[in-house]
């Protein structure tokens, strides 16, 4: 939440020592991104601090703040991206809204400057320079590699969020949210941390001509209450086709009642039984989570390797060992079947994954037609599967390595034919 002014704190003594801490470890050991993994990319995101207390002390739990005043670093993180690598971009047609917003704070609250169509970047450097406007670049990473605080200075302030980890953006009063708990400059090099519903406030110290830095949003929806909505579904259709209970007619004229409070004891019953089966059965199916995850996810990262993603080497037989590949860019759902229009639809199984989607148009899905027209969409890629190949692909997903006459299907037809789907896809590799 932006604002001008504000009491200066401060910082809190447990916040400084960190601090202290953080850099000495690295001025003793100054480490640049690694790019070899996803973990060793969010290692090298948080070093010197390790993963395991980052996620112990600090997740969801209260603001890290690692300044890394290493001159290497620092010049390291400018070159990622600077303000005027903008004016190159500008010419390769970005779009006020979908690439670019241009916002300025106004009496506290947050005004959008964005004009229409195509952005000019002239018409963008004098709302910078005139206005002093924020210019929010949308997915940079579809043009650069970048990470952090990459040019001058910006004064932040952190104050106790009203709501903890709340799921909306709110913009507080002044009266309610306080002294700020931290207050402190990131300069070049420097990441900083804090848990969803952290009040906010940032501004460019006097002197500084301009600051550039990357805001990387985590975790988005995917809370318990995200986790239940997705998945209580499948568990209360399948309950359904078994107890009677679930079967049985709503009292008439109910959705019509302004209270429904006589209703809530058999909803509450309801539940119970339903919590019971979970229990029990220990199977609560997500699908849209699962499918969201997998659409916005970026391929796996090959270097140069192309052919990786191309199917090569032997054809898989029935005789044939398989193995896995890229575990973590697949998964496995249960849906009604998507290609049958009819009124009742039976339940197949989906295997989705990410080996195909676009870097450069990574979590920029179309919200409207324009976006679609100017080739911006989200499309799922995988295959479709009769139930009774569930259990075949649990056992592909489950080891290390397979053998496709040891598939729990009937026929060794059906068994070639999944080996030979997943094959195709560059999904499973012969041993």
């Amino acid at each position: 939440m932006p604002k001008k002014g504000g009491k200066h704190t401060e910082m809190g003594k447990e916040m400084q020592a960190q601090c202290k801490r953080a850099k000495v470890e690295a001025a003793c050991s100054p480490s640049l991104m690694s790019y070899e993994s996803p973990e060793s990319l969010f290692g090298s995101l948080i070093s010197p601090i390790k993963e395991e207390m980052f996620f112990r002390e600090y997740w969801e739990q209260k603001p890290l703040l690692v300044q890394r005043d290493d001159p290497l670093l620092a010049a390291y993180y400018q070159s990622l991206f600077q303000l005027s690598d903008l004016k190159a971009l500008c010419c390769q047609g970005l779009y006020y809204g979908r690439d670019i917003n241009i916002c300025r704070c106004v009496n506290g609250k947050k005004k959008v400057l964005n004009k229409e169509g195509k952005v000019n970047y002239m018409q963008l450097k004098k709302d910078f320079d005139q206005k002093k406007a924020t210019v929010q670049f949308h997915q940079p990473q579809r043009f650069k590699v970048f990470i952090l605080q990459l040019e001058g200075e910006k004064h932040w302030r952190l104050y106790k969020p009203t709501v903890h980890l709340a799921r909306e953006y709110n913009v507080e009063s002044e009266d309610r949210i306080g002294n700020p708990t931290h207050e402190f400059v990131l300069k070049p090099g420097d990441l900083l941390y804090f848990p969803r519903g952290t009040i906010h406030q940032a501004d460019t110290p006097l002197g500084i001509s301009h600051s550039t830095h990357v805001t990387i949003s985590t975790y988005q929806n995917n809370s318990w209450g995200d986790f239940l909505l997705d998945a209580i579904p499948g568990l209360v259709f399948d309950t359904a086709k078994e107890d009677v209970v679930l079967r049985t007619s709503i009292p008439r004229q109910l959705l019509m009642q302004v209270d429904i409070a006589d209703s809530t004891k058999k909803l509450s019953s309801i539940l119970r039984m339903l919590a019971d089966r979970l229990e029990n059965t220990r199977e609560l199916r997500s699908s849209d989570m699962k499918k969201d995850f997998i659409m916005n996810r970026l391929p796996p990262c090959l270097g140069n390797d192309s052919d990786s993603l191309t199917p090569g080497g032997k054809l898989p037989k029935l005789d044939s060992k398989i193995r896995l590949q890229f575990r973590d860019h697949a998964i496995i759902t249960v849906e009604p079947d998507q290609e049958n229009a009819d009124e009742i639809r039976k339940e197949m199984v989906y295997v989705y994954h990410s080996l195909k989607n676009r870097r450069e148009t990574h979590m920029m899905g179309a919200e409207d037609d324009d976006a679609s027209e100017e080739g911006i969409s989200q499309q799922t890629h995988g295959l479709r599967f009769p139930l009774s190949y569930l259990d075949a692909l649990k056992q592909i997903w489950s080891n290390t390595i397979v053998c496709v006459k040891e598939l729990n299907l009937i026929s060794d037809e059906e068994k070639e034919n999944l080996a030979l789907a997943l094959w195709t896809e560059c999904l499973i590799e012969v041993i």
